[in-house]
Formats: C-alpha cells, sequence, structure tokens
C-alpha cells in the first residue's frame, strides 16, 4: 500500500470525497436502492457533509481514497475506494475516531452489509438495536452498533 494521510476535509475535497462514497456504496451494497442522485450526493457533500460534519479524508499519491464523517457520537459515514478494502485504512479510520470521540461512538449499517458487521465487530461494536428500515431513506433493514471504552 502506498502511503496514505488521514487529514480534515476541506471544501475543495467535496467532490472527490462523494465519489469515492459513490463506488464504495455501489460495489459493497449492490442490492440497497439508492434514493438520490450521483448528483444530489455530490451536492450533499459539498453543501452539508464537508462544511457541517467533522469529515475526514485518506489521501494517496492518487487522491482521496476515503472518507469518515463524525457527527457528534455518531460515525455517520466510513467509506472507502473499493480498491483500497482490506489494506488498513478502516482500522487507522477507526482508530481516528477514538481518538476524537474517546466516550464512545454509535453508527448505523444496513443488515445486509455482513462484511461491515464483523469489521465493526472486530473492533469492539455491539449491536444494540435493529430496524425494518422504516426510519432511514433507503427504507432498508438496519442495524445501530455501540462501541464504548
Amino acid at each position: 500500500m502506498s502511503r496514505v494521510a488521514l487529514r480534515r476535509a476541506v471544501a475543495a475535497d467535496a467532490g472527490a470525497a462523494a465519489d469515492v462514497w459513490l463506488r464504495s456504496f455501489a460495489a459493497a451494497l449492490p442490492t440497497v436502492v439508492r434514493p438520490r442522485s450521483d448528483d444530489e450526493v455530490r451536492a450533499y457533500f459539498h453543501e452539508v457533509v464537508v462544511p457541517l460534519r467533522e469529515t475526514w479524508v485518506a489521501e494517496s499519491a492518487d487522491g482521496v481514497v476515503g472518507v469518515m464523517v463524525l457527527d457528534g457520537d455518531q460515525l455517520s459515514q466510513l467509506y472507502l475506494d473499493p480498491g483500497w478494502r482490506g489494506q488498513g485504512l478502516g482500522d487507522r479510520f477507526l482508530r481516528l475516531a477514538r481518538q476524537r470521540r474517546p466516550h464512545g461512538l454509535t453508527l448505523w449499517t444496513f443488515q445486509v452489509n455482513t462484511p461491515a458487521h464483523r469489521f465493526y465487530e472486530r473492533h469492539g461494536f455491539v449491536a444494540v438495536e435493529r430496524t425494518d428500515g422504516s426510519g432511514n431513506e433507503e427504507r432498508e433493514p438496519d442495524v445501530r452498533y455501540e462501541w464504548r471504552p
């Protein structure tokens, strides 16, 4: 793996971060119907995610290859470019999230995303709630995880 730096996102990163999200979502969740178009996702990253949330990017020589978003005590997003999965980048993002939120974290993931379940459980997260998906835009059954030190 080439050298990758984790750093706070700046406005100029919004498009690249959105593109990582789009590629990752398509690869990891092919059966989940997205309620928003690619352009709406990009606009959301430009208008909300990068300017209003604690957004971090992973940057390699090839550009942005990962994105993590913290919103209060919630790890609201953790997406890696599909070619960068399994190389320790998610582990680095989680270490950073724990440093930034030492009192604990919560997150939601879809029930169909079993690789994410294994990843978070390996890192000490515990499933505390399952829903039928009526509370999310995708209407996809999900699970809430918590990590407490």
